[in-house]
């Protein structure tokens, strides 16, 4: 019996382990999801089809999956405006490292080039946020481009995107389907006389620290021996945090605008820095010492900064092989230092806002998110909104070696904690998912609501209301600027999830906070809880430029002018306490 193109593309993908397709039914793209229909479902073996409200969201969806798993996810979009809607999200799994494949359906191929409705171009749009993207022109090219498209998003983990039009979707199919090439990805093991010259550069100076990106993931116990071997502090970037932070006695929090503790002055002060794993962005936060880097991607060496001592390999051989070549370090007194300085700043500044605030309305953020630590499961999945919900994640919930937490932290979008949440509680249904969304975020992709009611996902929203775009402010005052634009009216979205069927919770004063958690997490169907917070607490990062404070303060003084001085006297009641003191 004949068989069409888009059945045999969607068996390829059956064969790929793909359990489910994220995306928005529309004309080009009906004969592929009517062959996912024909599948029978995930249950029957098949493929699922999951109805989103935007394709944006689709992408997220499919890049929160692929981030928790390792595995292929997929997404599309109907031709032109659908599968448009695609990028923001393809941008961020790109950036992510994570294996997505897209489907953009087309428009039909005679019609290609001719100006007809619809038209776009997706196999050119497409090129700057991919590991691979091309255009399916004929039936006896169309498995083997599929074949290739899979290889390479699960081989360079990255995006890859197959344009298909959708009257060829719809033929016969002419060609055999290529077998699938299942493979183990390759281990980067460094050179020798690279390690050696690492070994050399630490067994030359006394202070060492280590700053530890998402790359380390899997090599935690390698790198705390290190640190217990080098007598070495631990910093760590907020993709690393994951794979770091718990159960290591030497970890001195995080550095950049979102960090905390004493990784800002402990990586300064180090006579040698050791990157692992870490492509940071922000060169500002990165201190001018000497510094070695360690890093499966060659191209990330010396990327951000300066470096002395370039390693290419993947962090857990690296460190294998490096530890018989150093000598083990006696003086602990910088260590000790740094983890003081470090107790110090978490006690008088991060952890500030989560003493005696039981009873102070508006509700300070970073005391909900503390609660929200406590009540929340020790495996559970956080997807946190770009912004100050960054921040509070960042600070205070705790990995535990067990939960993660997954955000756009390297393409920066607003509104992914949502759409990245349905990904992540389809993946695994039986796993406590908590997205930690911002007012601005939550409303930018509001209809992925109406997705999380229509399949009845067990998932929790926890809303972070504080009625303005707190980063942008913040960003704001710091370059001197008066804050304008940021505001907007109290929106009640407990409200309209309940209108949804949600067990929806407004949180006004914060000894109702525990109590609405798990009430919220015990219930069987969606939930949401929207925390009222103060809307002048700001992100006071551990280390602060006079530049920084210069800005802030011109800002102050333009507010007074055109608000009154009431305002700054109330955000600098909301922020006193959580100035870094030393």
């Amino acid at each position: 019996m004949a068989k069409e193109l888009a059945t045999q593309l969607i068996e390829q993908l059956q064969q790929a382990g793909v359990k489910r397709i994220y995306g928005i039914v529309g004309d080009s793209l009906n004969p592929l999801v009517d062959a996912v229909r024909r599948t029978g479902g995930a249950t029957r073996g098949g493929i699922d089809w999951i109805h989103v409200r935007h394709e944006e969201a689709a992408a997220f969806a499919a890049s929160a999956e692929a981030q928790l798993t390792g595995r292929l996810a997929v997404c599309a979009g109907s031709c032109g405006p659908g599968n448009l809607h695609l990028i923001n999200g393809l941008y961020d799994a790109n950036r992510s490292g994570a294996p997505v494949l897209a489907i953009a359906s087309h428009i039909p191929s005679a019609q290609i080039g001719t100006a007809f409705f619809q038209e776009t171009h997706p196999d050119r749009i497409f090129t700057e946020c991919s590991v691979y993207s091309e255009l399916v022109s004929t039936t006896d090219q169309a498995p083997r481009v599929m074949h290739s498209a899979i290889q390479h998003a699960v081989g360079r983990r990255g995006v890859a995107v197959v344009t298909l039009p959708g009257d060829i979707a719809s033929l016969e199919a002419t060609a055999p389907t290529p077998l699938q090439t299942d493979f183990v990805p390759a281990t980067v093991t460094p050179a020798p006389e690279s390690v050696q010259r690492l070994a050399d550069a630490i067994n030359d100076v006394d202070k060492v620290a280590i700053f530890v990106g998402a790359g380390a993931e899997g090599a935690h116990d390698e790198v705390v021996a290190l640190a217990e071997h080098l007598q070495a502090p631990v910093g760590h970037s907020l993709r690393g945090k994951d794979f770091i932070q718990y159960d290591n006695p030497y970890d001195i929090g995080m550095t950049g605008l979102l960090g905390y503790g004493a990784a800002a002055e402990g990586i300064a002060d180090a006579e040698l820095l050791i990157l692992l794993g870490t492509d940071f962005p922000y060169d500002q936060f990165l201190p001018e010492t000497r510094t070695a880097q360690v890093d499966r991607a060659a191209e990330h060496l010396g990327r951000r900064t300066d470096v002395d001592v370039a390693v290419h390999g993947d962090v857990l051989p690296t460190l294998a092989a490096l530890m018989p070549l150093v000598k083990r370090k006696k003086n602990g007194r910088f260590l000790r230092q740094m983890l003081k300085k470090h107790d110090r700043l978490m006690n008088k500044s991060v952890g500030a806002y989560t003493r005696k605030a039981d009873r102070i309305v508006p509700i300070h953020p970073e005391y909900a998110a503390s609660i929200l630590d406590e009540v929340a499961a020790d495996d559970a999945v956080f997807t946190a909104d770009t912004g100050m919900c960054n921040v509070w994640t960042a600070r205070y919930i705790n990995p535990l070696g067990t939960r993660r937490l997954i955000g756009s932290f390297l393409h920066g979008s607003m509104a992914n904690a949502l759409p990245q949440a349905v990904g992540a509680q389809l993946t695994y249904p039986d796993r406590q998912v908590i997205s930690v969304s911002g007012d601005g975020g939550l409303s930018m992709l509001m209809g992925e609501l109406v997705t999380v009611a229509t399949h009845r996902l067990p998932l929790n929203v926890v809303v972070f209301n504080n009625s303005t775009l707190g980063m942008v402010k913040l960003e704001m005052l710091v370059d001197g600027l008066p804050d304008f634009g940021v505001d907007v009216p109290d929106t009640n979205y407990a409200a309209v999830a309940e209108a949804l069927g949600f067990h929806a919770v407004r949180v006004v004063k914060p000894r109702d906070l525990e109590d609405a958690f798990r009430d919220a997490f015990a219930h069987q169907g969606p939930s949401l809880v929207e925390v009222i917070t103060d809307p002048q607490a700001l992100s006071i990062p551990p280390k602060i430029s006079g530049t920084q404070v210069f800005g802030f303060a011109t800002a102050m003084s333009k507010v007074v002018l055109n608000k009154g001085a009431g305002e700054v006297v109330s955000m600098a009641r909301s922020n006193l306490r959580n100035i870094p003191r030393r």
